[in-house]
C-alpha cells in the first residue's frame, strides 16, 4: 500500500469519480483507476461501485476512509515540519478561533505571531465552534479553539477554561432570580450563530436542557453575529443569551441586564486537534500563542483545574 494509492482512493471517495480525481491529482483517469485496483487487489475488497452518475464507496471504502485521511494528513504534515523546522523560516500556519475572538482578546493574535514570525504564511479561519470542530476533524486546518461540546470524533480536546452563559434581557428585572428553562422556552427569542444552527455548543445545551423538560427552544429571529443580536435586545425586541466576557465587556449595551441560569450553564473553551496527529511547528506556536492569551485573560477560578 502507497500513500499514492490512498492519494488517488480519497479524490476518488470525495468526488464519486475517477475522472474528477484524476483532474485533482493532475494525471489520468486511467492512472487513477489502476492505482485503486492495485490498492483493492492489495486489500482483497471491493472499494467501489459504479452508480448511474457517481461512484458509491462500499462498507469496506468507508471503512479505511478516516484511516487513510489521517495516513496521509499525518505524512503531509511531517514533511511540512521539517520543511519548516529552522527557526519557522517558512511553512503555513492553520488555525481555527472563535467567532468571538475579540472578546478574548484575541483580535490581533495574527499581527502578533507574524510580527515573530514574518516568513510563516498563517490561514486564520474564525467559524462556529462546530464548524471549526468540522474542519479539523476533516483535515482541512490543524488545530484550533472551540468551545464544547462538540460532536466530531477522532479528536484530541484540551479544555481551557469556563465561560459562563447568561440570560440577557432589557425588560426583564433581574429581582425575578435566576432564568429557568420553562421561562426561557415561553420567552420571545433573538439568537445568533444562525448558519449553524443547533449545531452550536451553547444552542446545543440550552435545548437538551429543554428536551429534558418536555419543552422547546423556538426562537423568534436568528443572526448570525451576537453585535447583532445584542441591539436587537437593546431596543427590547427579543432577549438572547451571552457569555459572561462579553456581558462584562466595554460595548456591552448599558440597558441590558444579564442573570444565570438557575441551574448554572458554562461554555467550556478547548484546544482542539486530530489524535494522532503531529502539529507543525507554525501551528503549535499559534496554538501556544493562544492559549497563553486566553488563560491571562481569565480569572483563576475559570481555569480547568490543571491548567
Amino acid at each position: 500500500m502507497t500513500l499514492t494509492q490512498l492519494r488517488a482512493f480519497l479524490a476518488a471517495y470525495d468526488l464519486g469519480s475517477f475522472t474528477a480525481a484524476a483532474v485533482l491529482l493532475k494525471t489520468s483517469q486511467a492512472s487513477v483507476s489502476e492505482l485503486i485496483s492495485r490498492l483493492e487487489q492489495e486489500l482483497g475488497l471491493s472499494l467501489f461501485t459504479r452508480g448511474s452518475r457517481r461512484l458509491i464507496p462500499t462498507n469496506s471504502a468507508v471503512e479505511l476512509c478516516d484511516h487513510a485521511r489521517q495516513s496521509v494528513s499525518s505524512f503531509d504534515n511531517g514533511i511540512q515540519a521539517l520543511q519548516s523546522i529552522s527557526s519557522l523560516e517558512g511553512g503555513v500556519c492553520t488555525f481555527g478561533v472563535l467567532r468571538n475572538a475579540g472578546y478574548y482578546d484575541l483580535s490581533d493574535l495574527v499581527q502578533r505571531f507574524h510580527k515573530r514570525y514574518p516568513k510563516v504564511k498563517v490561514r486564520l479561519v474564525g467559524l462556529n465552534s462546530s464548524l471549526v470542530a468540522e474542519s479539523i476533524a476533516n483535515g482541512e486546518i490543524e488545530a484550533g479553539l472551540v468551545a464544547l461540546p462538540v460532536l466530531e470524533r477522532g479528536l484530541m480536546i484540551k479544555p481551557l477554561f469556563r465561560d459562563e452563559v447568561l440570560y440577557a434581557s432589557a425588560h426583564r428585572p433581574t429581582s425575578q432570580g435566576p432564568m429557568t428553562i420553562d421561562e426561557m422556552a415561553a420567552a420571545k427569542l433573538v439568537l445568533y450563530d444562525a448558519y449553524a444552527g443547533w449545531k452550536d455548543p451553547t444552542r446545543a445545551q440550552i435545548q437538551e436542557r429543554a428536551q429534558l423538560r418536555g419543552l422547546n427552544i423556538d426562537p423568534s429571529i436568528e443572526v448570525e453575529h451576537v453585535e447583532t443580536a445584542l441591539s436587537l435586545v437593546a431596543t427590547g425586541a427579543a432577549d438572547t443569551i451571552v457569555c459572561r466576557t462579553i456581558a462584562e465587556g466595554p460595548s456591552f449595551p448599558r440597558n441590558i441586564k444579564t442573570v444565570p441560569f438557575a441551574e448554572p450553564l458554562y461554555d467550556t473553551i478547548a484546544l482542539v486537534q486530530r489524535e494522532s496527529s503531529y502539529l507543525s511547528p507554525a501551528t503549535r506556536k499559534i496554538a501556544e500563542l493562544a492559549e497563553r492569551t486566553l488563560l491571562a485573560k481569565v480569572g483563576p477560578e475559570q481555569k480547568v483545574p490543571g491548567r
